[in-house]
């Protein structure tokens, strides 16, 4: 096999994917000591370096090493598109080809929340999702999710202060890729995005799950659930015929219970399917207020799902009957519908939404 030493990578694959121990065994095979992986952790995810001549402190000659075999050139997006309240959708083409895309999503003044992807396609088919229903191409190294915040940060003039994992795949289905990202995220010599600031999310994986409870980070952990019932939940959901309510339930509170962190439960209301007064009082039975809360969302239209998004006075009664039982239950409307860019529609092409197309790999942004 070829070594690091004699190729040229890339910046996605490994720049951005390699750990701080990387870092260290790289510069011990060209001869350098090692307290140097720190310094390049800094200019890469504090200062945001674009080029190895940027690290000054570093000796010429090491350098020229690192830059005939890395490159730091920036994942330009194919394009770039947002809506009248600033959501935006990047359009990022893999080095194989493979598309995904990324949505920042405005959380007031400058800030904004950044969802990425894990996975190029899905393997899950959940009903109302249209990434499901590509398929699962492939699962993307840690720096490919790493590299969708630079793009962001590039493509936009936000400041992204939080991470959430919902974009296109399941995350927990590349579980050791993701990890890497969030600790990359995470380290505080670096771009220090704080543990309780990022979000996992997963269709219902209950292996991961107890995995992430054994990690010890103190990341948000939020579930699709969508039905309060087996019955139901499986037609939407077919992961749920291989981890059923009950033991997701049960993972769930194990989780709590280990890392003391509230579990967010995800549910998307269609009208006249799961949005009625009975899944509501069967939604209650099932969360205990001491260990969740509940999201929920009404239904983004997607073309291969029959379903519609329920009025706001049904989406309120809903929300109304789990008040009453004493859940902490928030209603969200999904932004970037228009773009195509809300839950579950994401698809990774070019050209959808409504609006016009930037020119190809680094479309400006195009306001509705």
């Amino acid at each position: 096999m070829e070594s690091i030493s004699n190729r040229r990578v890339s910046p996605l694959k490994m720049t951005w994917s390699m750990a701080k121990k990387e870092w260290a065994d790289l510069l011990r095979e060209l001869g350098q000591p090692t307290f140097r992986s720190k310094q390049i952790w800094q200019w890469l995810y504090a200062k945001g370096a674009q080029s190895f001549d940027e690290m000054t402190n570093l000796p010429a000659a090491l350098r020229t090493a690192l830059a005939e075999r890395l490159s730091l050139a920036p994942w330009a997006p194919l394009e770039t598109v947002a809506d009248e309240g600033g959501t935006t959708k990047l359009l990022l083409e893999c080095e194989d080809g493979e598309r995904i895309e990324s949505v920042v999503i405005p959380s007031g003044g400058e800030a904004a929340t950044l969802c990425v992807s894990t996975q190029a396609g899905c393997a899950f088919k959940c009903a109302f999702c249209a990434t499901g229903q590509l398929g699962l191409s492939r699962n993307l190294e840690a720096g490919e999710i790493v590299g969708q915040l630079f793009t962001a940060r590039a493509a936009t003039s936000f400041h992204i202060d939080h991470l959430v994992f919902m974009g296109m795949g399941e995350p927990f289905a590349n579980y050791d890729n993701v990890l890497k990202a969030v600790r990359i995220f995470n380290d505080q010599d670096g771009l220090a995005i704080g543990a309780r600031r990022i979000t996992l999310s997963t269709c219902g994986v209950v292996p991961g799950i107890k995995r992430l409870a054994d990690e010890g980070l103190q990341v948000e952990l939020a579930i699709s659930l969508h039905a309060p019932d087996d019955a139901l939940r499986s037609r939407l959901m077919p992961v749920n015929n291989r981890w059923p309510v009950a033991e997701l339930i049960a993972a769930c509170r194990d989780y709590n219970a280990a890392t003391r962190r509230i579990v967010t439960f995800e549910y998307t209301l269609v009208d006249g399917l799961n949005d009625t007064r009975l899944c509501a009082s069967a939604l209650a039975d099932l969360i205990d207020p001491s260990f969740a809360r509940v999201n929920l969302i009404p239904l983004s239209p997607v073309a291969h799902f029959d379903g519609n998004r329920p009025s706001p006075a049904r989406c309120e009664a809903f929300a109304a009957i789990l008040r009453r039982r004493g859940i902490n239950v928030t209603l969200r409307h999904s932004k970037g519908s228009a773009l195509s860019a809300a839950c579950g529609q994401l698809r990774g092409e070019q050209g959808t939404g409504n609006r016009e197309r930037g020119p190809g790999n680094g479309g400006k942004n195009v306001e509705l």
